[in-house]
């Protein structure tokens, strides 16, 4: 995602996650230092498919001719995840007692196993600099928590604040360079980040903590994080969005980043393919200059 200020240790509202079409009017939703680091809604008009995948198309469809994004990531000097560490929360009440919950919950950590050693990972050794070489990673774990749930909303502050408690209370592991933990919320449960909330301006972001990354997966209760996809497959699709991101750019405009552009998701938002059965979003290659 954009970023637009400096970043401090303690957690900055600066992480965007991905359409971004239109985006002065997106900009305009968000702080300026919010826009970096959301997954924002699906878009309809233009269709981000159109919009990033504009190649494909056919020119004599009789429809109007999109340019494709001109993006280019630069690396800014930051820290990269190389070997990504993932640990899955699970914050709800819902979480541990509704009956699809259980069913849910061992997908989205099989999707993360799979998904932490596969193709989606290779394609960013692109992103590869000195000292600093992305490869596989690992599914290291996995907690339901239904202490101090949120029944309403819940904002990145409190998010962060909690993380550093489950950290040092050892309710999850504690975190390393690596680490990368996936809090998912409740159904119903409202995330904020500055000004800005789920399903009206968002559908999950990353973030960072000083040292500590995180990323926050509202529940796409929404047509605007659905974008008619199952549960499951927006679900899986959001977090490969992050992952890429917080493993390229875990301190947003800090590690591979594009003033214009944002972060390596960003480009590419709303447009998938399958990698091992699962659904995942394209990302950006600086290589091919294209979405892959």
């Amino acid at each position: 995602m954009k970023k637009t200020s400096p970043r401090s240790g303690s957690p900055n509202p600066t992480r965007t996650g991905r359409a971004k079409t239109g985006r002065a009017t997106l900009r305009a939703k968000f702080a300026a230092d919010e826009y970096v680091r959301i997954v924002p809604l699906h878009a309809a008009k233009p269709s981000v498919r159109e919009l990033v995948r504009a190649e494909l198309r056919d020119p004599f469809d009789g429809l109007q001719l999109l340019a494709a994004p001109v993006a280019k990531l630069t690396y800014r000097g930051g820290a990269l995840l190389q070997n990504v560490e993932v640990f899955t929360i699970f914050w709800g009440k819902q979480w541990a007692t509704a009956a699809s919950a259980k069913a849910l919950m061992t997908k989205i950590n099989q999707f993360f196993t799979d998904i932490v050693t596969s193709a989606l990972i290779d394609q960013l050794a692109e992103y590869n600099v000195v000292g600093k070489k992305i490869g596989h990673g690992k599914f290291v774990g996995s907690k339901v928590i239904t202490a101090n749930a949120p029944s309403g909303s819940i904002s990145d502050s409190q998010i962060a604040k909690q993380l550093g408690q489950w950290i040092s209370g050892k309710v999850v592991p504690m975190n390393n360079k690596n680490s990368l933990y996936f809090v998912y919320v409740d159904p119903g449960v409202v995330s904020i980040m500055g000004g800005s909330k789920s399903c009206q301006n968002y559908c999950g972001y990353h973030n960072n903590a000083g040292a500590r990354y995180y990323a926050v997966m509202p529940y796409p209760g929404c047509t605007g994080c659905l974008g008619g996809l199952s549960a499951i497959d927006a679900l899986t699709g959001t977090s490969s969005h992050e992952l890429c991101e917080a493993i390229t750019d875990p301190v947003p405009g800090q590690g591979w980043y594009d003033d214009n552009n944002g972060e390596i998701g960003d480009i590419c938002a709303w447009n998938f393919k399958r990698v091992g059965g699962w659904n995942v979003q394209l990302e950006w290659s600086n290589t091919q200059g294209k979405c892959v």
